[in-house]
């Protein structure tokens, strides 16, 4: 098969590393790609949100199958307009997609269904939200209503934070259309986890879970970012947990779906806030769902994936998705991000990276690119999340130890990463 991936970061070229083992894979491209990536595909100038430029691509290379990576273009109706156009493509439609795309229809949808989430509000007036705010008082969550890559979520500690996070989405417009509606809900307290699961329309296939690391530094400390390091499997969801998971959460969400007329397609990704219930039990409740895989989650699951890649994602899109087609390897997984230096904020670029082919050279470790580009010979960074530093290894312990030593190897005097990675699952 000719297979397309869309997407510039670590997600897509740990998607186009597993797709590239496929003995079904016969030529790889990347739309547009990376440096790390041009190593496994071929990369084209076309950008992920290009849709009209990707489907002429598509048509005129005669492509096969689309792997979409990020949910910007799933939002815009990539799918539709290749599946309309006779090209096979993996990912939901934008009707389905609207579970991202919109968190508001998102929580509707939850509550419509019977899906454990926190109690939650929609709000267009400024004021409304403040005295719902009031009502419930601190902490509490402020969300922007649609995409807001990343930074539209205030987890508030006090009233003030929310009433600032309010003003600033539906009076100062900070996240433009995006923020023109709100969403405030409960703060929930308790250990956070991702879940993935393949859906084919009808039919879930659970994959794997995975724990990320949202905030800047060590210890969990400073502003949230889009994520500075993963690892699979996550010890807090347990098999029993899982099974409620896809029994209280995923199962029912994709039965509404269908319902709903949105049939969905593709990956669904739960992240879950796992509360303590009245009797001191576990309980997993719905944070958000995406429509894609995580970034870093995906770099540790195409890691443990065992089974072939592309079959399952083949299989999600026809509608023939079976348990046995997802098969993983016992071992852990764990990513380590590395990002430049002064990110999330405003961070340095085209800074030049050495010692990659020393880091890949550790036993169980590959370095994935997220934001990077090649010039004459040299690696650049061009994001502010830049390498996904991913090892494996029988435990997550000795996954962590894989990794640093990789990241050790790597002479970036401009980049940085947190150094304890995976410190919930090795102090358990």
């Amino acid at each position: 098969m000719k297979v397309l991936v869309v997407g510039s970061g670590g997600r897509e070229h740990a998607l186009c590393w597993a797709i590239k083992r496929s003995p079904l894979c016969d030529r790889l491209v990347c739309a547009p790609g990376n440096a790390g990536i041009a190593e496994v595909a071929e990369c084209v100038a076309i950008g992920a949100e290009d849709v009209d430029g990707i489907l002429r691509f598509a048509q005129d290379q005669g492509i096969d199958f689309v792997v979409v990576g990020p949910e910007g273009p799933l939002v815009l109706g990539l799918v539709d307009k290749l599946e309309a156009a006779g090209i096979k493509a993996f990912g939901p439609s934008a009707a389905a997609a609207e579970l991202e795309g919109s968190k508001g229809f998102m929580k509707d949808l939850l509550a419509k269904y019977g899906v454990p989430t926190a109690f939650y509000q929609r709000f267009t007036d400024a004021d409304a939200a403040k005295a719902f705010v009031r009502q419930h008082g601190a902490p509490i969550v402020v969300k922007a209503d649609g995409l807001a890559a990343g930074k539209g979520v205030t987890v508030a500690r006090s009233e003030e934070e929310a009433f600032a996070a309010i003003d600033e989405a539906l009076v100062g417009g900070r996240f433009g259309s995006a923020g023109a509606e709100i969403v405030v809900e409960e703060f929930l307290d308790g250990e956070e986890v991702s879940f993935f699961a393949l859906v084919d329309g009808a039919t879930a296939v659970p994959l794997a879970s995975a724990q990320d690391h949202k905030a800047v530094g060590d210890g969990d400390t400073g502003p949230n970012t889009g994520g500075m390091g993963a690892y699979s499997p996550a010890p807090a969801l347990t098999p029993d947990l899982e099974a409620r998971v896809m029994r209280e959460i995923v199962e029912p969400t994709v039965r509404g779906l269908a319902a709903e007329g949105r049939p969905f397609k593709g990956v669904l990704f739960g992240g879950l806030m796992i509360v303590r219930g009245p009797d001191g039990q576990p309980v997993p409740k719905t944070l958000e769902f995406n429509v894609r895989f995580g970034d870093p989650e995906c770099q540790t699951l195409m890691a443990r994936f065992k089974s072939d890649v592309l079959a399952a994602l083949l299989a999600s899109r026809d509608g023939t998705l079976k348990p046995e087609d997802v098969q993983w390897h016992d071992a852990a997984a764990l990513c380590v991000v590395m990002a430049a230096q002064g990110y999330p904020g405003d961070y340095l670029k085209n800074t030049e990276i050495k010692g990659l082919a020393e880091a890949n050279a550790v036993e169980g470790v590959t370095v994935f690119h997220a934001g990077t580009k090649a010039d004459n010979g040299r690696v650049l960074a061009t994001g502010g999340r830049v390498l996904g530093v991913t090892a494996m290894a029988p435990t997550v312990k000795d996954a962590q130890a894989r990794a640093y030593r990789a990241v050790d190897r790597i002479q970036w005097p401009e980049g940085f990463c947190r150094r304890d990675i995976g410190w919930r699952a090795v102090e358990r």
